[in-house]
Order: C-alpha cells, then structure tokens, then sequence
C-alpha cells in the first residue's frame, strides 16, 4: 500500500497526515497478538478555520484540528466489538483495538456486519483540487468587506446578524485485514450571510444566501452578496396569505429540503426497522408522479464534498433511485444489501449497527411520455400560484415515518407576475400526495449545498396563513 500524497504548497493548510501503511502495519500486530482474524477501521483527520463579524469587528475567531479512528473487531465467534477514539499514538491504537476485541464478547449476533463484498473493487475518478489556505487574517480581511458591502446594498439592511467564512482540509481512510486500503484528501470553503432588514412600520425581515467550494479564491463572493440582499428586500412587502389549498412552486433548495427530509422511502435500513414509507415489495412500483426522476449522486462533479468510498470501503457512485416515477432502488450498507440479495450501494457510515444515508439528492424532469403535459414558469404571469423559497422547523414539523408534515416557509404569493411575501404561513400535507400530485417539473436545475434540482409544481397543496 502507498499513501497519496498531498500538493500543498503552503504551511498555512499543512495537515498531519495519516500514514495508512503504518496504521495498517500496527493493527495487524495487533492482531496477531490476539489471534484476531478480522479487523476494519475507519479514520479521519481535519483542520478547520473560521470567522464571524459583526458590524466590521472580529465576533468569533476559531482553528481546530481534529482526528478520530473507529475500530471494529470480529471474534472467533464471529460477533463484532466497536471503539472509538482520538489518540492515534501506539498506545492509543492498541487500547481502542484491544477495547473492541473485548466489546465483541457483547455483539449482536442477530445483526452481524461483514466487509463489503466491494472494499477493494476500483474507485471512481474523482478530480479534487487540494487548495491552499489563506489564513485567518485574510478570512477575516474578507468576510469584513462582504459585510460592509451587504449593508451598503439598501438602506433597510441593518445588520448581517449570522454570517460566516471557514476553510478546512481533511483526510479520511478505510482499512482492513483483507488488504483494502482507501484514502482521500480534501479542502473545502464556505461563506454563509444572513441579512436582516428593517422599515419603520414593518416587521424586521430577513433571509441568507450560502456559498461552497473547494478553497477560498474560489468562492463566488459578490454573487453570495447580491443574492442575500436581494432575498432580503424582496420580503420587505409582505402580507397574509388566505388560508387555504394552492398551486405551489418549490424552489430547487425548498424541494430538496422536503425531500430529503423523507429519505427513508429509498433507505433500506429504514425499511428493515419498519420506520420507512416504503417495503421491501415497494420496489418497482409507481409512487409518485411520472414527471419525477430521483438520483443520489456522490460522485456528482458539482459536489464539493464527495468522497469516492463510503465508510465500508465502498465505492460511491449514481445511482437511480426513482426513474419516471418508479421507485427503482434502495440505498444500502454492505449488511441490508446482503438481506436484500444485492450490492451494496455505497451509501454506509461506520460502527457495530452500520446506518445508511443519501448523499446528493438529483432531481430531474423526466422524458416519459406521460409527463410534462403541462407547462408551468415560476416566471411567468399565471393568476395565482405560492412560490416557497425555503423550508422551515424541519427538526419537529416532519414525521418522517408517517408521511405527514406541517412546516413554516418563506415564500411569495405570485399573481400575474407580482409577487407580495407571504407575512408568515405554514405549508402542510402528506409526502406521498405530494409526490403523485407533482404536475410540472421544469427545465433548467440549480446547483445547491444540498444536491442538484429544478423548480417543481405541486397542485392543490394546503397553506394556513397566520393572522
């Protein structure tokens, strides 16, 4: 095995990397010590820097370095002991080795997982330009002047309330005693601004627009700047909305969090819990209308977080979950696929009760002929239609296992091209009629942090407006 190196060419983003070879060479001793046959880990390490302002003064000013290493071990029984830690030195590794050897003696024997079948299979090419940092001087040089420029934008912008500019680098691996051996390097940046804008009379309204890339430079500053300035002034005029049911236009961020927010129709471990919307014989069926195709996509070039393998070694890949409406497939860790009588999907954490989850939603138009019969524009002069920009209280408004949702948003009512915000409403309904009632999806699709989606149309969805 030989360890991938690193093309930085500053100290400013040197990172203490893992020497997986000697972390291999270790364990096996370990191993061998405790006539242990089957071993696995998983280990990451990370840097991070980040700032926050407020009214052109330093507000919060961090760097943190971070490591952690999950260790599983299989008994001569076959059950398996998990252990977590932070020291990576020879007498950290050996307690977190022999504390898993000794956990095994407690294993769930109804609930064994094995190695991927796919550990050692090839990786997919993932082109990830490893960026230098700038440093926490020119951090907070920048994210003073993007300050400074979003209170300058309009008169009723008061202050940049939430606001943030981080970089970090990061490396992470997997292991085993069957030889597997994955590592990856990375960097990543952000710049997050929330504005809040005040007119006397008026409530104060606000709203934030977020950035992501792979180093600071590359950031698209004035652009992150604009959008949450004009967002902000836009909810400026606002009234109540009428309660009642609407046609609705989800932003792609909006639709995405929905979505999302109902991932266990498509999580096979969910399904095997009995905390899913969907069964094992929901495979192939019609569950929602066929204008929608549905992708998890790591490996998707406009991720700036993929990662070629998951936390069992497996490689990431697209993967259709939802093709014209059908669901097509459900995501897997090496232990549901197994049950399941297929691959696994590349989709698992790590850890003595493996969990599974999407990575980066792709919400498509379909080319089914069924579809698209209708023909909507979020920019157009139709009578009346709510355009919701995005969701609120996901943490308690879904009920993820029932379907149902009741969940505050911040939108527009839209009547013949003019678009009055919605004072403060909550939009409520059942995934399930949601998805089947879906009657457009258009064109064009928005990159955002949370994957890949185009304006998509709901008819007849109920909004209670407050008074």
């Amino acid at each position: 095995m030989k360890d991938m190196e690193i093309p930085i060419n500053s100290d400013k983003s040197a990172l203490t990397s893992i020497n997986s070879k000697s972390l291999f060479d270790k364990l096996n001793e370990f191993a061998k010590t405790e006539s242990v046959k089957q071993w696995d880990l998983g280990a990451s390490t990370s840097k991070d820097q980040s700032v926050q302002v407020e009214q052109g003064e330093a507000k919060q000013l961090k760097g943190s370095q971070r490591t952690n290493l999950t260790i599983r071990v299989w008994n001569k029984q076959g059950l398996v002991g998990t252990t977590s830690t932070s020291d990576f030195s020879d007498l950290g590794l050996e307690k977190a080795f022999n504390g898993a050897y000794q956990a095994s003696n407690y294993g769930n024997p109804n609930d064994i997982p094995q190695f991927s079948i796919l550990a050692k299979a090839e990786l997919p090419i993932i082109k990830k330009p490893i960026v230098d940092f700038v440093g926490i001087k020119s951090l907070l040089d920048t994210l003073r002047d993007a300050e400074a420029n979003l209170l300058n934008k309009y008169t009723a912008i008061k202050t940049v309330p939430y606001n943030g500019l981080a970089e970090s680098i990061f490396q992470r691996i997997y292991l085993n005693s069957e030889g597997a051996h994955r590592t990856i390097h990375s960097t990543q940046a952000s710049l997050y601004l929330y504005a809040r804008a005040e007119e006397e009379g008026f409530k104060p309204r606000s709203s934030g627009s977020l950035r992501v890339g792979y180093g600071i430079k590359e950031l698209d500053i004035d652009s992150c700047i604009n959008e949450a300035a004009s967002k902000t002034i836009s909810h400026l005029n606002y009234e109540p909305i009428d309660t009642g049911k609407y046609l609705v236009c989800f932003k792609p961020e909006a639709f995405l969090e929905l979505i999302g927010s109902f991932s266990n129709m498509f999580n096979a471990r969910a399904v095997l819990d009995g905390v899913s919307l969907s069964q094992k014989e929901t495979l192939g069926e019609q569950i929602c209308s066929p204008i929608l195709s549905l992708y998890d996509n790591a490996i998707h070039p406009s991720n700036i977080t993929s990662c070629g393998f998951d936390g069992e070694g497996t490689p990431t890949r697209n993967l259709c979950l939802i093709k014209n409406g059908v669901l097509e497939n459900f995501i897997h860790s090496e232990a549901t696929a197994r049950k399941f009588g297929v691959k696994p999907t590349g989709h698992a954490g790590m850890g003595s009760k493996v969990s599974v989850g999407a990575d980066w939603l792709v919400v498509e138009k379909s080319q089914s002929r069924q579809a698209n019969r209708i023909e909507l524009d979020h920019n157009s002069f139709l009578d009346k239609f709510v355009l919701i920009e995005n969701l609120n209280a996901l943490h308690s408004g879904v009920k993820a296992s029932q379907g149902s949702f009741s969940l505050p948003f911040d939108g527009w009512l839209v009547n013949k091209g003019q678009k009055i915000s919605i004072e403060a409403a909550t939009v409520a309904g059942d995934i399930n009629k949601v998805l089947n009632n879906i009657i457009h999806i258009e064109d064009d699709q928005r990159i955002t942090n949370q994957g890949l989606s185009p304006h998509v149309w709901v008819h007849e969805l109920s909004v209670t407006g407050e008074q």
